[in-house]
């Protein structure tokens, strides 16, 4: 009984978001109001309250829970998520972004390399930077420029934005999940072991994803497909690999995506011989000096540089950041601590890098402040969202509803449950259309679930040690991504930038074979990697 009182916040959230078509920021508030009156009014008759808050004042719990959610979702979630947007606006008001449009296209004229270039590696890149339908709404617009049709742009875009996902706004919905996991802030070390574990559970998708864009572009090539995809594969998640596991998850999308581009490239010199002419993409030839290559590329150049020199590969500058101007204090009487760091975080890193970008490109202050401005005005019921969500998140937690719904399903799916792991991650992006409010919404209830099931302990998976626990909530973020696929909100970014109004669910029949395939294969991983290999 428990566990189906305990679920209907989640469920009120998928009937206002889907059943009604209710707006996001909309759907969040008023689940969130009706959990506060399930946590005051429920929770206690229940006796699911965590025993550490006996005699506790359930109101306060209630209030102090919400409180730690906002501040949770403004440092950093809202911050980056300002910033990210922030930085691809400056681009585009600039025009450089177009700069960047045509350097790309380009680089080969072999359709197929150039699909996989722009959606899997530029693609790659702006979910990495800025994410949020950047990486399907500028590809997709590309790719219809060079004459491939609306339907074909909007799929293949879905398609490939789902790897990097989980490593998108640098990192955000893998460094938010690690956060749930950890009742605050997340230890360097649990950060990237989440991060890798991240990887190797999507470690098959790394070639079979490409594989598919090979195909949707021609089917007719089959053992170019197949090299090309294990090629660009294998270098995308080595570099993705060792960011993840040696820096942690804000730049695995990056930089892996930057690694894909390079392979791509030397794939194109070495082995791309003279195709038939439809087989080729013709576009008019641009040079472009080296000054205004720099100039085009300098917000999304600081921005990777600011990430890099504050990570873990300047161990100086890392913990000098870490350790300055950190703001912390204990959350009244559920006894959490709030922990921000003002200069460590990726939002000071992507704001630097686009405030002199802005300027190199010629913007002045005045403007980046009135562009910023702007940019966070725009993004406020985004706001709204997420502080709903966090705070939906954190009061589930601390009145027991998430331990109760844990318990609920692994009773209901016994030592089978990891394989259901990745399938409840893809609903929680179905549903809010982000990885990272889906990370918010069920992160935690995966550990609960581990905890639940004994999985407690350190472990070996596919040859690399780590905690169970961790490893299960992984595959929240990594199922998330087959969510992507069929999110009503990123499908309706496809079809804005396609210009394929009312035809929403045409794309969303075309993209679930691909996302069923996506979960099912996740799962498959997790199991194996939990119990098998």
């Amino acid at each position: 009984m428990a566990a189906i009182v305990s679920v209907i916040p989640i469920i009120l959230l998928f009937v206002l978001m889907m059943g009604l078509k209710m707006s996001g920021w909309k759907s969040a508030l008023i689940t969130l109001i009706v959990t506060i009156l399930l946590a005051v009014l429920v929770a206690p008759s229940m006796g699911i309250v965590p025993e550490k808050y006996s005699g506790t004042s359930i109101y306060g719990i209630t209030f102090w829970s919400v409180v730690e959610g906002c501040l949770k979702a403004c440092f950093p979630i809202i911050l980056i998520i300002i910033c990210a947007i922030f930085s691809y606006n400056i681009l585009v008001e600039t025009k450089e972004i177009e700069t960047i449009k045509t350097q790309f296209i380009q680089l080969t004229s072999d359709k197929g390399l150039l699909v996989l270039l722009l959606t899997w590696g530029f693609g790659g890149v702006l979910e990495g930077m800025a994410g949020f339908g950047t990486a399907v709404a500028i590809p997709a617009a590309i790719l219809i420029g060079l004459g491939f049709k609306p339907m074909f742009s909007a799929v293949i875009c879905l398609v490939a934005n789902t790897v990097a996902v989980g490593f998108g706004a640098v990192g955000l919905p893998a460094t938010t999940l690690a956060n749930q996991v950890a009742d605050g802030t997340a230890s360097p070390e649990m950060l990237c072991e989440v991060a890798t574990f991240i990887i190797l559970q999507l470690s098959l998708m790394f070639y079979i994803t490409p594989f598919l864009i090979l195909m949707m572009t021609d089917r007719t090539k089959v053992m170019k497909n197949i090299t090309l995809a294990l090629f660009v594969g294998t270098f995308s998640i080595l570099v993705q690999f060792c960011c993840a596991h040696f820096l942690g998850p804000e730049t695995p999308a990056i930089l892996g995506s930057v690694a894909a581009i390079i392979a791509m490239l030397i794939y194109n010199k070495l082995f791309i011989r003279d195709e038939n002419p439809n087989d080729e993409v013709h576009i008019e030839k641009k040079k472009f000096g080296i000054a205004k290559t720099l100039k085009a590329w300098s917000v999304y150049g600081l921005i990777i540089f600011f990430i890099l020199i504050s990570s873990k590969i300047v161990p100086a500058m890392n913990e000098l950041l870490k350790s300055t101007l950190v703001t912390k204090f204990d959350i009244p009487v559920i006894g959490n601590t709030f922990s921000f760091g003002w200069l460590s975080n990726a939002g000071l890193m992507i704001f630097l890098g686009a405030m002199i970008g802005g300027l190199i490109q010629g913007l002045s202050f005045g403007k980046l402040m009135k562009m910023l401005a702007k940019t966070t005005i725009n993004l406020q019921k985004t706001a709204i969202t997420i502080c709903c969500l966090v705070a939906l998140a954190m009061l589930m937690n601390n009145t027991g509803m998430t331990l109760a719904i844990a318990t609920g399903l692994v009773a209901l799916t016994g030592v089978a449950f990891p394989f259901f792991a990745p399938l409840i991650g893809s609903i929680g992006t179905f549903v809010t259309g982000s990885a990272t409010s889906a990370n918010i919404l069920f992160g935690k209830l995966q550990a609960a679930a581990a905890g639940q099931l004994g999985l407690v302990n350190d472990a070996q998976f596919f040859g690399v040690s780590g905690n169970e626990t961790n490893w299960l909530a992984a595959a929240n973020c990594a199922g998330s991504e087959g969510g992507k696929l069929l999110s009503p909100q990123s499908i309706a970014i496809a079809t804005a930038a396609c210009d394929m109004e009312g035809q929403d669910g045409d794309i969303m029949r075309k993209t679930m074979p691909f996302a069923i395939f996506w979960i099912l294969m996740n799962g498959l991983m997790v199991f194996l990697g939990l119990h098998v290999i």
